[in-house]
């Protein structure tokens, strides 16, 4: 299954790439930049789980450990919480890069994006927005919308992607969807 799933990723990497090289005029993405990875709870299915503890696996011994000191902290931090939602920093970032970046799942692949949401019916925007970031010299923050045209109408929601003709196609089976410490607390 995971041969399959690196075949439809090189296929959404190439969709990514056009939709990315198409809104770069709307970017402000690059090497070092890991706002993105700051801040979220990071829905992984549990193929893309078991596809990132490949990369987890092949990580130098020093970064292995330093990533499973981040989840031993961000899983006690999260024992204590009282909130709906427990936010973090990725584990798997090391001095603001990914260290499993070639194995990281959709939602990393697609963030810094803005899109159409045809499921819940509005342009979804990439949170960096508010931090001068993609899009805002585009945003009007007043009505809390893009002043743009070329708005991409492909879907770009976890479910959705894994869930598309071309994820059919590989015959995939990408199974439940949790944030990422659920997975890393078994």
């Amino acid at each position: 299954m995971l041969n399959r799933y690196e075949q439809f990723l090189k296929e959404l990497d190439c969709v990514l790439e056009e939709l990315f090289n198409n809104h770069k005029k709307y970017l402000k993405c690059k090497k070092g930049c890991s706002l993105c990875c700051t801040g979220g709870e990071f829905p992984y299915s549990q193929l893309e789980f078991t596809y990132l503890t490949k990369g987890f696996i092949s990580l130098p011994n020093e970064q292995k450990q330093i990533v499973q000191n981040n989840i031993k902290r961000l899983l006690k931090e999260k024992e204590s919480f009282t909130g709906k939602r427990f936010e973090h920093t990725c584990p798997f970032l090391i001095e603001n890069n990914c260290s499993v970046y070639n194995y990281r799942g959709v939602i990393c692949r697609t963030f810094g994006l803005c899109y159409y949401d045809d499921v819940k019916k509005y342009v979804r925007l990439p949170g960096c927005v508010h931090n001068g970031l993609n899009y805002s010299e585009v945003y009007n923050k007043e009505t809390q919308t893009l002043e743009i045209e070329d708005i991409p109408r492909q879907n770009l929601r976890i479910d959705v992607v894994l869930n598309s003709e071309n994820a059919k196609k590989y015959n995939l089976d990408s199974g439940e969807i949790r944030p990422m410490l659920d997975w890393l607390k078994k």
